[in-house]
């Protein structure tokens, strides 16, 4: 059993508990009086003995209670994004939000300006300004706050407490909805927070630690995003890697349409089925795009269709143009007239909105 030290004649009630006098809490010049006393009196004697030296102790227990710190004590700031199926769209530019003007000229190609613009992060500070200019345009960032170059056993025993407290209250001096995804794509064996190369067990105290220090700096305008890449025989199993309900708002699920194969079936259906296996928290399509190889503008109607019939918040499109392998394509649609045409209708038909 465990006491403050120091805690006055409850506490000396304690000492003759443990052997020669020796209270866990207590100093050496106290722990010598109480055997001196011992040896001076009988085991009967021990509770007269231990009257005596409250009288002795209440000096130091005045002294002890005066030089207790302050609790830490601040204002907390509460905004949360609500839950609403198909009210998210969401994209992923180069360059972007440090400039905004490749996201409006995603907004203006697919007809409607995104109310999530995903931020990669990665161990750095957050930006109140750009966050700003996303909110004046009615979006939200999503941060993608990853542990590059830091271990997450690290973070999980308190070692980046001085920049994940310095995060919290950027974050929470912002004063508008964040959502911020740690570690994304974890059941993944491409980064070094992932499968093979961190324990799930790690990963979920890292994870739990980090949302308990935003909670006590008061940052509560966070919504928490627990990304998975989709289910495969290449990845670990998502449940080992769950941080438990009270630390997620939100799961994401990063998958893309590769061949001309893909379907929402066959690309999201196994991840929606395994995540429900865990959770009934809302979900977001936190990556996706239908590549060129694959028909992008033939398939862009069936991902919003399969994303409103599963009830998802909605989707982030990574609008970048890649190259080099076929999980690596042209993402974006400007440039692809029948592409826009067919998302600006898609956008249309199954998107509502909510207005940052």
């Amino acid at each position: 059993m465990k006491y403050a030290p120091l805690n006055g004649p409850r506490e000396l009630v304690q000492i003759s508990r443990y052997p020669k006098g020796k209270s866990p809490d207590m100093d050496l010049k106290s722990c010598l009086r109480v055997a001196r006393l011992r040896r001076r009196y009988p085991l009967a004697g021990v509770a007269a003995a231990l009257s005596a030296l409250a009288l002795a102790w209440s000096g130091q227990a005045a002294f002890a209670q005066s030089s207790v710190a302050e609790p830490h004590t601040v204002r907390a700031v509460h905004a949360k994004l609500p839950g609403s199926a198909m009210s998210y769209l969401g994209v992923s530019e180069a360059g972007s939000p440090k400039s905004y003007k490749p996201v409006e000229a995603f907004g203006n190609a697919a007809g409607r300006q995104p109310n999530l613009v995903e931020d990669f992060l990665g161990w750095g500070s957050f930006s109140a300004s750009q966050a700003q200019t996303a909110w004046k345009h009615h979006a939200s960032l999503l941060l993608d706050v990853d542990p590059l170059n830091v271990s997450v056993r690290s973070i999980a025993n308190g070692g980046q407490n001085a920049h994940l407290v310095a995060l919290a209250k950027a974050v929470r001096g912002f004063r508008h909805p964040v959502v911020i995804s740690f570690g994304h794509e974890m059941n993944g064996s491409w980064y070094s927070w992932g499968w093979k190369h961190t324990s799930p067990a790690v990963f979920v105290r890292a994870w739990r630690h980090i949302v308990q220090t935003f909670q006590r700096e008061g940052a509560d305008n966070v919504t928490w995003l627990w990304t998975v890449n989709a289910v495969g025989a290449n990845e670990g199993p998502i449940r080992d890697w769950w941080p438990g309900s009270k630390y997620v708002s939100w799961v994401g699920i990063d998958s893309y349409f590769y061949t001309k194969g893909s379907t929402f079936a066959s690309v999201f259906d196994p991840t929606i089925k395994a995540v429900r296996a865990v959770t009934n928290k809302p979900i977001l399509v936190a990556e996706t795009a239908v590549g060129q190889v694959a028909g992008q503008a033939a398939k862009i109607p069936g991902l919003f269709a399969g994303a409103r019939g599963a009830h998802l918040l909605g989707l982030l499109w990574f609008d970048l143009d890649q190259h080099g392998s076929l999980y690596k394509q042209d993402w974006r649609l400007e440039g692809h007239r029948a592409a826009i045409a067919a998302f600006k209708k898609a956008a249309k038909r199954y998107l509502r909105l909510v207005k940052a």
